[in-house]
């Protein structure tokens, strides 16, 4: 547990006044054995158990008692103390352990991690935290030594650029008896707070400030609710509740705020920007308080700078600047032993639909009611993947589980909700922060524990497709976001396909297939892919192409990016029977031949890609540029960006992950080819902060070197990996880091888009998995353990009792389920290195399973 989690969120149903008397003993958790976040019913159990086997004890014995006496007694004590001690291994052993006690929603919260700290269901819409105000706000919370300034409802997580949503934040100050004297404006009111107090776990999140409030937050599907206290030295008179107009990014746009003077109800709705596209969406709240009776409420109106007027009309309306302004509402009769809740409702509709989603969900204002469901749903989620980690350090438990955790925050769940008027009933999800970050790990491990969420996701993008005309790569808040590379949810259609996802149209999924790998749309920076003409006429993108209608860089990895696309559509092809769309697509899949270099020197080796002109000479673009060793953020998506995305020609050289075995020949063969991937490990180029280094981890698979892979992974997890608030090494992006992990430690690694798994030994004694369409169980379990990871290579393995030598598994492992038996040593071995053990490839034969 870190320093930063030692708050605990209370225990059993309560008034306000009831709850406090329980506000410093924390949930029904041993505060003795806090460290291990134990259930309070077994720590119970347990210590009624010593006392009554204490009580049994005789308190006093005679001295004259006969030998024969002493023995009997003598023995007697032993046979009681040998049953409590079955009888408490017997109750600890009985209970199940609570996965939740392993997961830190606080991982990845320093800086540049971006990770969502604060409350949420499974892919939920209501997600509250407490808003700081430095540069790392992009998901609400962050640990960068910036004060809070409110708490907002509404949060993305892990992604990069422009800070995203954070609509309406409220905020309550302790005590404000005049007026005018009180700070409500966002650039003012902002609280330090203790860094000892911030705690979080599946579906709670408390903080401290410095002016003596403590806040709690659990959330439903559509509502979030607060807990407010007060500390026994904070003034309660006349607390003041504010709700702003302001987001996180600070867009501008027209917005509302109305309170009702009867009640008290302020609602809210307004229009805003998305964090990473383009076009407005518009945001609902309803927001209800308890613990105190309204005195006065009113409108501020202020200015960056200290000294205004506060108005006391009941609403007003914005048309410029809104972030400025908001509604304050004025406590009387507060007790410092009392809590103050809020209760925030949450559309993308109405307020009215905001109003009935906070009444429908939370009619009795239970906070503990909320967060136990929370708790419910989060435990439901692990519930597929069973851990023997018997020997293994805790920290790899947290590292893994919360890896497996941050994948469910995202995308969110907005089937209801969807403002943009559609008429269908399929489901609708939001904040794809993006599909080029995701695809790669996070789709294929809803493949792997949560089939219904993966189709429900597919069905999603491809009623994107039916209503918008093209499937998305990135998409946020209604609106339609940046495109990176390639047009990457062909990859994960394909990949649900390959691996036999149940509940999809597949005649519908590949029509959106041809429609990416055919037709262009106007604006393609926003949705399918560009330059297609040049793409079917020379077979690459050109540097500088003249193919109007987004912006002409990126066109190395757009090249490599496009040339997967259309090998995964080649694979759809062939397992349809549509051969001649196999052949198109099969030819096309090779065209990040040709923009490979084979003259370009770097580093002591030659060959690499290369930007292309139209007429086929080649440009220059260094092969370190956008690497840790030269411009590292020269590459970003702009109008400069050059002609790799967020990585350089180096690391750009290994992405062809649909015919490694071509790329092997070209660079001179396994030896060159493992000469080139450690150079890119070693040398520093390689940025494992971005996700195309993820596969790069496990490329020696394919030369027939499966034992470096495995020594790869325990480089980078926990030196980079690990259970910290820094303890990723770039945005989560979705949840993308958090599978990296979380793939490595379970022993396979996904070719996304493919049927094929790279083997290596997982980071415990054994595994199972509980795959959710067939309800059989797969197993990896390795001989030999050794938890200080000395035996990390595999000498041989059994897949279900026979003899095993490929270094791949595919997908039929988890749908028919089995064991995979792997006997580890501490030096590599022949397994899994000849020819006809590496992974498939293109140029050697397509693998369908």
């Amino acid at each position: 547990m870190s320093k930063w989690q030692s708050y605990q969120p209370l225990g059993g149903e309560e008034t306000p006044r009831e709850a406090n008397g329980h506000l410093e003993d924390g949930i029904e958790l041993d505060k003795h054995n806090a460290g291990d976040r134990r259930p309070g019913g077994l720590s119970h159990s347990m210590r009624q158990m010593h006392t009554y086997v204490g009580d049994r004890t005789p308190r006093r014995l005679s001295i004259f008692l006969e030998p024969l006496s002493w023995a009997i007694l003598l023995c007697v004590m032993l046979l009681i103390i040998i049953i409590g001690f079955w009888f408490h291994g017997s109750l600890a052993g009985s209970a199940p352990e609570d996965i939740l006690q392993y997961i830190d929603p606080l991982i990845g919260t320093g800086p540049g991690g971006h990770v969502f700290a604060g409350a949420s269901l499974p892919f939920g819409m209501a997600k509250p935290v407490a808003d700081v105000t430095g540069s790392d706000k992009m998901g609400g919370f962050a640990f960068d030594g910036s004060p809070i300034a409110g708490f907002s409802s509404l949060h993305d997580s892990g992604t990069g650029g422009s800070p995203s949503m954070g609509n309406f934040p409220i905020f309550l100050q302790p005590s404000c008896p005049n007026i005018t004297e009180c700070y409500m404006d966002r650039s003012a009111r902002p609280k330090a707070y203790d860094l000892n107090s911030v705690y979080a776990s599946p579906g709670y999140f408390t903080i401290t400030l410095e002016n003596g409030i403590r806040a709690e937050m659990t959330a439903g599907e559509r509502v979030s609710i607060f807990r407010f206290s007060f500390n026994e030295t904070t003034s309660t008179a006349n607390p003041i509740l504010t709700v702003d107009a302001s987001d996180l990014p600070s867009s501008v746009g027209d917005r509302s705020i109305a309170i009702d003077p009867e009640t008290g109800r302020i609602t809210a709705e307004g229009e805003f920007n998305p964090s990473f596209g383009q076009g407005t969406y518009k945001s609902y709240q309803c927001i209800d308080f308890r613990g105190g009776k309204l005195q006065d409420y009113g409108v501020f109106n202020t200015s960056a700078l200290p000294g205004y007027t506060n108005t006391t009309t009941s609403d007003f309306i914005t048309r410029y600047y809104a972030p400025r302004q908001g509604i304050y509402a004025r406590l009387a009769d507060v007790d410092s032993k009392d809590h103050i809740y809020v209760r925030v409702g949450l559309s993308w509709l109405s307020v009215e639909r905001a109003c009935e989603n906070a009444e429908t969900e939370i009619p009795d204002w239970s906070f503990n009611r909320i967060l136990e469901q929370a708790q419910k749903a989060w435990r439901a989620k692990f519930k597929p993947i069973t851990i023997d980690s018997t020997g293994v350090d805790r920290s790899h438990l947290r590292n893994f589980w919360s890896g497996v955790y941050r994948a469910f925050l995202s995308p969110q769940d907005y089937t209801g909700e969807n403002q943009l008027g559609w008429n269908s009933t399929e489901p609708y999800y939001d904040s794809w922060y993006c599909i080029w970050d995701t695809f790669r790990g996070v789709h294929p491990f809803y493949m792997l524990v949560d089939t219904v969420s993966q189709s429900r996701m597919v069905r999603s993008l491809l009623d994107v497709y039916k209503n918008l005309g093209w499937m998305p790569d990135c998409r946020m808040s209604f609106c339609k976001g940046l495109t990176q590379g390639g047009s990457n949810a062909d990859v994960v259609i394909v990949d649900s396909f390959m691996k036999k996802l149940d509940g999809v149209n597949w005649t519908h999924a590949y029509e959106a297939l041809i429609k990416d790998a055919e037709e262009q749309p106007k604006n393609w920076d926003v949705e399918g892919r560009g330059g297609l003409t040049s793409w079917k006429e020379k077979g690459y993108i050109p540097f500088q192409d003249v193919d109007a209608g987004g912006m002409t860089t990126r066109s190395i990895s757009r090249t490599l990016e496009y040339a997967y696309n259309d090998f995964c559509i080649a694979q759809m092809s062939n397992a349809t029977n549509r051969q001649e769309d196999f052949e198109k697509y099969s030819s096309r899949a090779s065209n990040w031949q040709n923009v490979f270099n084979p003259d370009l020197e770097s580093m002591g080796f030659k060959g690499f890609p290369q930007p292309r002109y139209s007429n086929g000479t080649f440009g220059f673009q260094n092969a370190t540029l956008c690497s840790k060793l030269n411009n590292f953020d020269g590459c970003y998506l702009n109008y400069g960006g050059h002609e790799t995305y967020e990585g350089s020609p180096w690391l750009y050289l290994f992405y062809t992950p649909g015919d490694m075995a071509s790329l092997i020949t070209l660079l001179g063969g396994r030896e060159a080819y493992l000469s080139r991937l450690d150079k890119l490990h070693n040398s520093g180029v390689l940025y494992m902060g971005d996700e195309q280094a993820f596969l790069v981890a496990f490329l020696y698979h394919y030369a027939g070197r499966p034992a470096l892979s495995a020594k790869k992974t325990h480089e980078y997890i926990p030196s980079m990996f690990n259970g910290t608030i820094t303890g990723i090494p770039g945005n989560d992006d979705s949840g993308a880091m958090g599978t990296f992990v979380m793939w490595s430690m379970l022993g396979v690694f996904p070719n996304a888009g493919q049927n094929v798994y790279f083997i290596i030994p997982p980071y415990f004694p054994s595994i199972s998995v509980k795959n959710p369409q067939t309800g059989k169980t797969a197993t990896i379990r390795n001989v030999n353990f050794d938890p200080e990871y000395k035996r990390i290579y595999i000498q041989s393995a059994k897949l279900n009792g026979k003899k095993y030598t490929k270094n791949w598994i595919d997908h039929n492992f988890f749908l028919e389920g089995g064991t995979l038996e792997l006997v580890l040593g501490d030096t590599e071995s022949e397994w899994g290195t000849k020819e006809e053990d590496v992974p498939p490839s293109l140029s050697t034969g397509l693998y369908f399973g």
